[in-house]
């Protein structure tokens, strides 16, 4: 299973002081070089942490693959055709979360992301929707021309019990097979860590995990390059 780490909490640490460092674009090569297979990051409206100058360096450094998490907007949009990462992630976005909490309402909003879609593919931009795990947001996904979708494993994380973990996990499970009949691509993230991973790497339908805020904690104690490998040994290993 392929990892790409999202570096958008480094930036957010440069943030907290409004000053040059950390730099997530060095972040993006530690990881690389530590063997991520892409690259995330997520240019908000309200450019929280990652910002405009971080998304063209990141186009210009990044030798993996590129993935620009983003709200359908026309302001992001544009910015992301004249960038040309190599896909984009589509999500919902509100100034009031503290992250993304929930998937994007494909099914309610087909026509417009389906012209969104439309938009990306004229560029070579493949295109992937972030959604819960739901049957509808797969289906709907595969009508309007996605490339692949990426599963929403928040719920599975944030778990309160081992009966509730369970039952999210299946959720997943299921919809990473259905994805995979739909011939889509099927990506999953949100919430991961290294202790949670694990089942979630076990799902063979399953081709990347996005991971970012548990591996950028890590580094705080072990360094990004530390961190990154840490992470990739989980998914590599059989956990049953």
């Amino acid at each position: 299973m392929r990892l790409s780490v999202n570096i958008d909490h480094v930036a957010t640490l440069r943030e907290a002081r409004g000053g040059l460092e950390p730099d997530p674009v060095t972040a993006a090569h530690l990881a690389e070089l530590a063997g991520a297979e892409g690259i995330v990051c997520h240019l908000r409206e309200d450019r929280r942490h990652i910002n405009d100058r971080d998304v063209r360096l990141l186009r210009e450094t990044v030798k993996t693959k590129l993935d620009l998490e983003m709200a359908a907007t026309e302001e992001i949009i544009r910015i992301a055709i004249e960038t040309l990462p190599d896909m984009v992630t589509l999500v919902p976005e509100r100034r009031q979360e503290l992250t993304t909490e929930r998937g994007l309402n494909v099914s309610d909003n087909q026509r417009y992301l389906k012209d969104v879609i439309k938009e990306f593919h004229k560029h070579d931009i493949e295109v992937s929707l972030f959604i819960d795990p739901e049957p509808d947001q797969v289906h709907a996904s595969a009508e309007i021309g996605a490339d692949m979708i990426e599963i929403h494993t928040g719920e599975y994380a944030n778990a309160a019990s081992h009966e509730e973990r369970e039952r999210h996990l299946e959720k997943i499970r299921s919809m990473a097979a259905l994805g995979k009949e739909l011939k889509l691509g099927v990506n999953a993230g949100h919430g991961l860590n290294y202790v949670n991973v694990g089942p979630i790497a076990e799902i063979a339908d399953i081709d990347e995990l996005s991971i970012g805020h548990a591996i950028i904690s890590r580094a705080v104690f072990v360094g990004i390059t530390e961190a990154v490998k840490e992470m990739i040994r989980l998914l590599k290993v059989p956990h049953r």
